[in-house]
């Protein structure tokens, strides 16, 4: 089979046994591979109703068919799982070294299953799958925890994803990390890791998948990079990478602020991406097969950190804990940065949780050590979340057992227990409609619609057609991430170039119209999981304050009528009905 190896792994942990399993080319074809086939597994192997930290719940990890092929863009892995923070669909990603070397296992996807009564890690090649005792490992940060595996498995090229002491402690939105600085970072599937007793799981192999027609596949790779020449956004990213959002963000005045009650943030400049470069030692660096070299290797050149080196901040970090907790120093950021990537946590949600604590804190809720601005409060307080220390515990369970457990549910914000990333859908509308959609909870990258809205596609404050368009750009990027390719790419890669790499890779022809309708099946899979776990409509809304607090100075605000104009033809769009469900009996196989 042409793309794909037609195999998938399954991992017993509780009995430490495995099988392999053939995957039909009539399922390949209907979802292709990465969020199709995970989200396809999902459905199939989860029991409506299981706690998301018990031996039932299931961890798939995939690659899609493009990784290893030398596609740009196409490093990058999915992990799907039922979330222990929503309790919900939980989808997350993530770039670095691992997905080419995960095709090499020779698997489709691979499913993690059960729970091992001791700590272990897992190395699993083309040929055999191992089981390794991680006692030793168990309470290790991450860094340590990959340099070990690696260093004990012993074979060049491995590549490793590990978790930290958040998801052993079973931290609801703790991460998975590979590279030191790599994160698949929403939704808490650390935690399920965790709640496995695997501490790490390396892959190394030989199994080369066969490509249709690797001279197509080369003559797209050529066109993509000749359209990249002299593209502005390119140059952006190879020059700030994500951090060249605080400008815009601030000058659209939809930057997140003080726990979401500004749209500017006085100090931005001091956070910006300008100040990165002018301030530190910042080195670029990228994924394989990739020429935006987003990442920023940054060094801090004198005071306290000083020798502090970390693969970042992105804008999302720098959004939380510089925006939402109003923190205006970069060497700051970086430090809170280093913390969570050690500890194994999502730097969004943390961020959020940090100034949720504070607001706690300054309305008479909880007594803590923290206020907006102390770096120092915060990198104690994210050490008791991980820990279980403290208020910390409570933090640790999510937003809306922390709001319940304070009495500030009208305070919190969040969608279906996720926290949105840095963009306002007060001033973003097309946000507001993404956020309150997405089955994962407050999403921004399943449409990624702050690029439609900023760059003048589509007027920010307008409702009318933000569905119709929030959907094209919806269904592209699902079929993205059926391949995994990294959405930085977006621009580049519109339905011509997706056409193009899906012959070459499987020798599988569709039109775009048969392309969306598979991205729409697949957005109908996730939609069909939630409702199962007892999702309604009434959870396709946006948190209270969006709707009664206006920001800047009353400018820019959201109306639940808006919304709700979005949502219903969102679902019309859909071909689902008045409540969001298909309106006929989906067949998922």
């Amino acid at each position: 089979m042409q793309g794909f190896y037609g195999k998938i792994l399954r991992i017993n942990l509780t009995d430490k046994s495995y099988r392999v399993e053939e995957l039909s080319e009539e399922i390949l074809k209907k979802y292709l591979g990465g969020k199709g086939l995970g989200s396809y597994l999902l459905l199939n192997n989860v029991v409506p109703g299981i706690d998301p930290l018990s031996p039932d719940n299931k961890l798939i990890f995939t690659a899609g068919p493009a990784a290893g092929t030398g596609m740009l863009g196409s490093s990058r892995y999915g992990v799907f799982s039922k979330s222990p923070l929503t309790g919900l669909y939980a989808e997350s990603y993530s770039g670095g070294k691992v997905a080419p070397v995960m095709r090499k296992t020779g698997y489709d996807a691979i499913i993690l299953e059960g729970a091992s009564s001791e700590p272990v890690y897992l190395e699993i090649t083309d040929s055999t799958v191992k089981f390794h005792d991680a006692t030793h490992l168990w309470g290790k940060d991450t860094y340590y925890t990959e340099d070990k595996v690696l260093e004990e498995v012993g074979v060049p090229g491995a590549q490793a994803v590990v978790i930290g002491p958040a998801g052993e402690n079973l931290v609801r939105f703790a991460c998975i990390e590979n590279n030191y600085w790599r994160s698949a970072g929403r939704t808490g599937l650390g935690a399920v890791m965790g709640s496995k007793k695997v501490k790490a799981v390396v892959f190394h192999g030989q199994a080369k998948g066969e490509i249709a027609d690797p001279e197509l596949l080369k003559s797209l790779i050529k066109s993509i990079s000749q359209k990249a020449k002299n593209n502005p956004g390119v140059k952006a990213y190879q020059m700030y990478g994500t951090t060249q959002m605080v400008r815009i963000m601030n000058g659209a005045k939809a930057f997140p602020t003080k726990y979401w009650s500004n749209g500017t943030y006085e100090h931005w400049e001091e956070i910006s991406g300008d100040s990165l470069i002018t301030n530190f030692e910042v080195k670029p660096r990228s994924c394989p097969n990739c020429f935006l070299a987003c990442g920023k290797l940054t060094t801090v050149k004198e005071g306290k950190y000083a020798g502090l080196t970390v693969e970042g901040p992105e804008y999302e970090t720098i959004y939380a804990f510089g925006g939402l907790c109003c923190i205006n120093r970069l060497d700051e950021i970086l430090k809170l940065n280093d913390i969570c990537d050690r500890l194994g946590m999502d730097t969004i949600t943390a961020g959020n949780l940090a100034a949720f604590a504070i607001e706690a804190v300054n309305r008479g809720k909880i007594k803590a050590d923290l206020q907006y601005g102390n770096a120092e409060g915060i990198a104690c307080l994210l050490e008791d979340i991980a820990y279980g220390r403290g208020i910390g515990a409570i933090l640790a369970q999510g937003i809306k057992k922390a709001s319940e457990e304070w009495g500030m549910e009208d305070v919190a914000i969040h969608v279906k227990g996720l926290e949105p990333a840095g963009y306002d859908p007060r001033v973003l509308k097309g946000m507001g409609l993404a956020y309150a959609t997405s089955t994962r909870g407050a999403c921004h990258l399943r449409a990624t619609f702050y690029k439609a809205e900023l760059s003048g596609m589509i007027d920010p404050a307008t409702i009318e057609g933000k569905a119709r368009l929030f959907i094209e750009f919806e269904n592209r990027l699902t079929i993205f991430n059926t391949q995994i390719l990294c959405v930085f790419f977006r621009d580049l890669i519109q339905w011509p170039e997706l056409i193009q790499l899906i012959k070459a890779v499987t020798g599988w022809e569709y039109t775009q119209q048969e392309l969306e309708e598979m991205a729409n099946r697949i957005v109908t899979l996730t939609r069909v999981f939630n409702s199962r776990e007892g999702a309604t409509k009434a959870q396709d809304t946006l948190p209270k304050r969006f709707f009664s607090e206006p920001i800047n100075e009353g400018k820019n605000s959201i109306s639940e009528e808006e919304l709700s104009y979005m949502v219903n033809e969102y679902y019309r769009l859909r071909g689902w009905d008045d409540q969001g469900f298909p309106t006929s009996e989906p067949c998922f196989f």
